[in-house]
């Protein structure tokens, strides 16, 4: 995903620096040149062989090593860094960043880097909110750097505050949206549905479905690194929720309904993924469950139908998207729900066919648009994302 990026993490001198080799291991998974700076203070919290173990690169720290190759080393770094990582990021460092102090191999190389610069400060709770410190992250805001707004929990010192650093998947997640995809979803409004709905039967018992979400989050999440404005309604879901975009949790299908449809005219693409919960207990009934020689008898109602109605609603400029998960007659079955639902596409795929359909994080998708049908290969569920989001582009 990160094949000829070049990351540059900047580490200094706070007690979260030992987060930081597992970030640089993250990144080198997904193919990325790591280049690690660090503060001399930081090297107190972890030794930089750590990272040059991980990374397979020199871990920089004084500006006058003569131990590389004739370059001006943080002027020819700055060149090919794609995106600066400053995490942690103490107090000082982001005092001399914002002052234009160059005094080390980290602020010099940050000085000279054009490109995306990101700063996550980790300290305490007191410092954080020091009037000086705050200023000093504004100016920087002000200038084009990204501020990591820290968490809040124990800090080093026992202290229950704001400070503490992010944890890596959400470092890693600010790497990715920056530079791993073109944002060709810039300025686009996306809604994405995903989850199994719950309809009560009473206060301990439900109707659901297997649907665990991992494909609507996949596509939600493809969506927000390239750009998108993604809006996520999900019932429950065996997986977090994307970071970067606004969710809204429902339970029922009703609620789900509802709270789409109100959303909808905003959108500009809509790709309901979510599995519904087809019936809903009758509750005009005095009883919505009754027993009789053992036997369990439920009446029932079905369920609105989400993706007709975003169809027979559908304005000029929106593209709808629908999933189809059948067990016979896939391709037919999935067009006649194209035509009867007014759909742009509808990703069908099989529960009889391995690695596709429920909890699984593969997939096998057949793409049907009024053109015709395209199977995609087994693939992850991220992969069949941006093949999704791809073939939407291409209805424009």
């Amino acid at each position: 995903m990160l094949a000829n990026k070049t990351v540059v993490l900047g580490v200094t001198g706070s007690i979260a620096a030992y987060k930081m080799p597992n970030l640089a291991r993250m990144l080198k998974k997904l193919h990325c040149d790591v280049q690690v700076l660090m503060t001399r203070n930081a090297c107190n919290f972890i030794n930089p062989i750590a990272f040059e173990t991980l990374t397979g690169t020199k871990c920089l720290i004084d500006t006058f090593d003569r131990n590389f190759q004739y370059s001006v080393e943080h002027v020819a770094l700055a060149k090919r860094a794609d995106v600066v990582l400053v995490a942690p990021a103490s107090a000082n460092v982001i005092g001399k960043i914002a002052g234009g102090i160059a005094d080390d191999m980290l602020t010099t190389t940050v000085m000279a880097c054009p490109c995306k610069k990101i700063i996550a400060p980790a300290m305490n709770h007191n410092m954080f909110h020091n009037p000086i410190v705050q200023e000093n992250l504004d100016k920087l805001r002000r200038h084009g750097y990204e501020i990591l707004a820290p968490d809040r929990g124990m800090l080093a010192n026992g202290d229950t505050g704001d400070g503490r650093m992010p944890e890596e998947s959400v470092l890693l997640h600010h790497i990715l949206k920056e530079i791993a995809f073109p944002k060709d979803l810039a300025g686009k409004k996306i809604l994405v549905t995903a989850g199994a709905t719950r309809e009560p039967l009473d206060p301990v018992r439900f109707l659901t479905n297997h649907s665990t979400g991992k494909m609507g989050c996949a596509l939600a999440r493809a969506a927000i690194l390239r750009g998108a404005e993604v809006t996520l309604v999900h019932g429950h879901m065996e997986v977090p929720a994307p970071l970067g975009g606004k969710t809204v949790p429902v339970t029922t299908a009703q609620e789900m309904f509802e709270a789409v449809t109100a959303l909808a005219p905003q959108q500009d693409i809509i790709i309901k993924a979510a599995a519904v919960a087809d019936y809903t207990p009758v509750t005009t009934a005095d009883s919505k469950m009754k027993k009789q020689d053992g036997q369990l008898t439920i009446a029932l109602n079905r369920t609105r139908d989400i993706l007709a109605y975003l169809g027979q609603n559908k304005k000029e400029h929106q593209i709808l998207c629908g999933f189809s998960m059948e067990t016979d007659h896939v391709l037919e079955n999935s067009t006649k729900k194209l035509t009867s639902k007014h759909c742009d596409m509808i990703c069908a795929n099989s529960l009889r066919q391995q690695g596709a359909g429920f909890g699984t994080d593969t997939n096998v998708i057949t793409l049907i648009t009024r053109q015709g049908a395209r199977e995609l290969p087994l693939q992850s569920k991220d992969q069949a994302a941006h093949e999704i989001l791809n073939a939407l582009l291409t209805l424009k």
